[in-house]
Parts: C-alpha cells; structure tokens; sequence
C-alpha cells in the first residue's frame, strides 16, 4: 500500500453495511447507518513510550475492526476511500 501511517495511526478500508435487514427488508440509502467495521490495510509502527521505545500496535494488517461512529478522518486515495484512526479509537477486534 503507497499510504503508510504514522507512529499509532491506522488506515482502514471501511466495510459497507448490510442492504438488508435479519427480516429480509431492503433499506433505501437514507436508512443505512453510517458503517463501524472495516478492514485493516495499512499499520504504523508504534506509539513512543516516555522511555525513548516503539510500543507496537495490537492491530494487524487484515483484522476486521469497530471503531467509534465519529472517528478518525475520511480520505480518498488512488480512488478509493479510506479512513485513518488512531488505535485508541478502534473499540474491537472482531474475529479470531
């Protein structure tokens, strides 16, 4: 990937959310809510500790994440669009 983020930063590829309702309705655009999963494709190295150390990041490439309704910042890149958070404002790490 050409973004590559910086320190405790991540670039998320946000997964849409379902057309459907568990009933089987379809719901127009209006009705979606805005999507808090998405798909890790880029990590940054690490936060720096007060002890001159990299703390890694828990987040990996290709973990499926939450994350909060308002977070991080939209970009589009290469006709794409994108998210960067910060680990902290990832809620979850969804899968095994």
């Amino acid at each position: 990937m050409a973004i590559r983020p910086l320190d405790d930063r991540i670039v998320v590829q946000q997964i849409e959310a379902d057309e459907k309702t568990a009933g089987g309705i379809l719901l127009p655009d209006t009705a979606k809510e805005k999507p808090q999963r998405a798909r890790v494709v880029a990590v940054g190295e690490g936060r720096m500790a007060d002890s001159g150390n990299r703390v890694p990041l828990t987040v990996k490439t290709g973990d499926t994440i939450l994350f909060g309704k308002y977070a991080g910042t939209d970009i589009k890149f290469d006709g794409a669009e994108y998210k960067i958070l910060r680990e902290s404002e990832v809620l979850a790490i969804l899968g095994g």
